[in-house]
């Protein structure tokens, strides 16, 4: 061959080559499909930042993303799938031979968001694809009872982090969305066996659910309270020791402020008053003075709870700040609901790592955070629930030697098992000198 035809040769054998990287930069790495009870997240894994647009068809339901300058490498066909939005997932004719359409087969129409996530440890560049039911509602939503006579405390408890976001990470590879789920499992089974009180999960299993969106289901299930449980972690091993935060006051008036520009919000945050007050500028003042109001209970409430559970969590651990701390955290967003978020601890810390992995220490936090809020609670019940009638109607008798339930129950005509449970008792063991509450 002939130098000049030879040259001309490689030159264009090297354009080829050079076209075709260029055509296919990115690829699909791997897919992860993250369901929850009324929403389903899809991680795409990336090789590098992708460049994508997407739409919707109907009859069938469709959800059909492009992914320019990617290679088709990767097969649907054996990634787990448990969604109930997602039928099937499969590629389709793409735009160019440069690209690649994934197209979602759905079971009913959704709400997709989709965006870009740069690399986070342990994760590199990822497209996400959050689809939203139109059609389901929360599934443990409350239903409270008529005019809210003698409904049950409502404790709503958050897992933070899940599904594709681990969290923290410890020195030996434990995951915070482990730790904190059954934490969170452990607290509410101590809330649902009390009588008069309910626990609501926000995250029940391994799936994502936005920060923001978190104390929004809180208040859509008319949560008393709102515990967000989570583990710590430093750059370096050293810190150790739980904490307790509530929301700054300078959050809490930015959201007050944006929920007043919102009317939409105000039947919603003041129920029936709202039906009253009407939406005009003359009295805009009094459903502020309402706002105000409520985000000042709540926020007390909060600080109050919190000193509560450091006084239980330093009977099990260490502490990292003796006092609530205040922060603007993406969770802590509702100046109307009274919440609160719990560092069990510093899982970035070798020791604490092992304590939050151990089984006991795990029931040992959770009694903890239980017995501090039932405290709380039967001081301060909340007005229409069962335990603030109690509270109004219950008589006290100190016990003296000699006495048992079952004579106490035969003294004030009542049961003994209403006895125990006005009293949260596992047995019919008394103690002289203990103070029981004697039910009407």
């Amino acid at each position: 061959m002939a130098p000049k035809r030879l040259i001309t040769w490689i030159a264009t054998l090297t354009l080829l080559m050079v076209s075709s990287l260029t055509w296919a930069k990115n690829q699909v790495e791997g897919v992860r499909i993250w369901p929850s009870p009324t929403n389903t997240r899809v991680v795409f894994d990336m090789q590098a930042a992708p460049q994508y647009s997407y739409f919707t068809l109907n009859n069938p339901t469709r959800l059909v993303v492009d992914l320019a300058n990617t290679a088709k490498t990767l097969n649907f066909e054996g990634i787990p799938n448990e969604s109930k939005l997602i039928k099937r997932l499969r590629y389709s004719s793409p735009k160019d031979k440069a690209s690649i359409r994934v197209v979602f087969d759905l079971n009913e129409a959704v709400d997709p968001q989709i965006f870009a996530l740069p690399p986070t440890a342990p994760y590199g560049d990822r497209l996400v694809i959050d689809l939203g039911s139109k059609t389901d509602t929360p599934a443990q939503m409350i239903k409270r009872q008529s005019q809210d006579q003698d409904r049950k405390i409502v404790v709503a408890i958050d897992a933070g982090h899940g599904g594709e976001d681990p969290g923290s990470i410890g020195y030996a590879g434990s995951y915070e969305k482990h730790v904190t789920l059954s934490i969170a499992r452990m607290l509410a089974e101590r809330i649902d066996r009390t009588p008069g009180m309910q626990a609501v999960m926000i995250r029940s299993g391994d799936y994502y659910i936005h920060p923001n969106k978190r104390a929004d289901m809180a208040r859509q299930q008319k949560a008393d309270l709102f515990i967000s449980i989570h583990a710590d972690a430093f750059t370096t091993p050293q810190p150790s020791g739980a904490s307790v935060w509530v929301l700054s006051m300078r959050r809490a008036n930015s959201e007050l402020g944006r929920w007043l520009e919102n009317s939409e919000k105000h039947s919603e945050l003041l129920g029936g008053a709202a039906e009253v007050i009407q939406d005009t500028a003359s009295e805009r003042y009094l459903t502020q003075a309402l706002l105000d109001m409520s985000m000042d209970h709540s926020l007390s409430t909060s600080y109050e709870i919190s000193r509560e559970v450091l006084k239980e969590m330093d009977k099990i651990t260490k502490l990292h700040k003796s006092v609530p701390q205040a922060a603007s955290l993406a969770v802590l967003t509702s100046p109307d609901i009274p919440s609160i978020l719990v560092e069990t601890g510093f899982i970035s810390n070798p020791t604490e790592e092992k304590n939050l992995n151990w089984a006991k220490f795990r029931e040992n936090m959770a009694d903890s955070i239980y017995q501090a809020v039932e405290r709380y609670f039967k001081r301060m019940p909340p007005d229409g629930t069962l335990w603030a009638r109690l509270k109004r109607e219950n008589r006290t008798h100190k016990v003296s030697p000699g006495e048992s339930l079952s004579l106490l129950a035969q003294r004030y005509n009542v049961q003994v098992s209403d006895l125990k449970a006005a009293n949260n008792l596992d047995t019919d063991m008394v103690r002289i000198g203990q103070v029981l509450t004697i039910p009407n």
